[in-house]
């Protein structure tokens, strides 16, 4: 019994470790692009909305893919389903390193494809494995998806340039975390012994799995959850453009977008738990929009550099609470860990069909009226949206309720 329990613990302390790490994953290879998306367009030679789809082609993959997760989950099992999203995304990030039109979007595809398994897996994984504990390992994975998402807006500009390296390494770098991410899978899958998904009956496909997609209430937290991803990637996309475009080199405009994600750590880590307490969620989501409109205003009317970095400090809190909101929304509006599949696949493959039009759209509007301040008020817009659909979410109530 003694052997028994210590193999349950040390299970669970290698599923834990996995998460973190598959969470190191989910950001870096997206976020390193904005800094350097200016080098890429001169190198291939794309306009502006061509090349924000290297941005906007993951988002696509997030969409198309999630809700087939977690029925390939539940025939392959979840442990080698991730194992296989790890797979896929060190052959993206590895592909888009070169310098021809077909890899570089081959591999942005493919590096989409692998990260929306995990997307998708995590918040059932969570469930299913620490039930008591959703809000902390919810605030530890947003925590370290900020983290890295940090990292690699930071580095992408001193390893292209600064180093001499080019970009195609500034992107490559990000198959490390990955290569580490599936060697440990692979243990896990190695422990697993071969037993069969049953473990993992969340990620059973359900009579009910249908109707995730006529129950309103999943509805608005899947447009909560695509419409503050827009704002998310329009910012990573174009934040270093519009720095640029302002008077700023590109390296300290990469600066600027780490700011924007630094300050989203002890964010990502506070709200989730700071949220569970209470049984609506409403007013936090207000609060929290009202504060990222704020920032937007801030960021807009760029009246000094001092009022800028204030906004831009402030805009990305408002992004992180509002992502993290999100991700804990798929866990606690659920009744068990099978719905929270059901619905962390439906959430995300809706609402990143609505995300993936954002950078497009900002760099289509820019190339139209070369004047940033247009694009800048779609994205109020788009945050009055997200107040909306996120104070609904934010109600006390479960999908799929009778």
């Amino acid at each position: 019994m003694k052997q028994e329990n210590n193999n349950v613990q040390h299970r669970q302390i290698l599923l834990f470790i996995g998460i973190i790490i598959v969470a190191f994953n989910l950001r870096p290879a997206i976020t390193s692009v904005g800094p350097i998306i200016g080098m890429v367009r001169d190198d291939i030679g794309f306009p502006n909305w061509a090349i924000a789809f290297l941005t906007s082609l993951p988002l696509i993959a997030f969409a198309i893919m999630s809700p087939l997760v977690p029925r390939i989950a539940n025939r392959w099992t979840n442990e080698i389903t991730l194992t296989i999203g790890l797979l896929i995304l060190i052959i993206g990030i590895s592909l888009r390193t070169i310098s021809l039109s077909f890899f570089l979007f081959t591999g942005t595809l493919l590096v989409g494809l692998g990260i929306a398994v995990l997307n998708v897996l995590l918040p059932g994984v969570i469930k299913e494995n620490f039930p008591a504990k959703v809000a902390l390992m919810t605030s530890l994975y947003t925590t370290s998806m900020s983290i890295f998402a940090t990292a690699g807006s930071a580095v992408s500009v001193p390893i292209a340039e600064g180093m001499d390296l080019g970009w195609q390494w500034a992107l490559f770098i990000w198959v490390l975390p990955a290569i580490i991410a599936f060697i440990l899978w692979l243990f896990i899958l190695k422990g697993k012994k071969g037993k069969k998904a049953s473990s993992m009956p969340y990620l059973e496909y359900s009579q009910r799995s249908g109707g995730i997609w006529k129950d309103g209430f999943a509805w608005k937290i899947a447009l909560f959850m695509g419409l503050q991803s827009s704002l998310f990637y329009i910012l990573i996309s174009w934040l270093p453009e519009i720095m640029i475009d302002d008077g700023l080199n590109p390296t300290n405009a990469g600066f600027v977008l780490a700011l924007f994600q630094l300050v989203a750590i002890p964010v990502s880590f506070t709200i989730p738990m700071f949220a569970i307490r209470f049984k609506r969620q409403s007013m936090i989501v207000l609060f929290v929009n009202i504060l990222f409109i704020i920032g937007m205003i801030g960021l807009i009317l760029q009246t000094n550099w001092t009022i800028t970095l204030i906004s831009v400090m402030i805009i990305g809190m408002g992004s992180s609470a509002n992502f993290a909101l999100s991700l804990l929304f798929l866990s606690i509006r659920a009744e068990n860990a099978k719905d929270a599949s059901e619905l962390s696949g439906m959430a995300q493959s809706v609402g990143y069909i609505v995300a993936a039009f954002g950078p497009i759209v900002t760099g289509y509007l820019y190339d139209v009226t070369h004047n940033w301040t247009i694009s800048l008020l779609g994205v109020i817009i788009i945050l009055i949206a997200v107040l909306l659909f996120g104070y609904q979410a934010g109600k006390d109530k479960f999908v799929l309720q009778k």
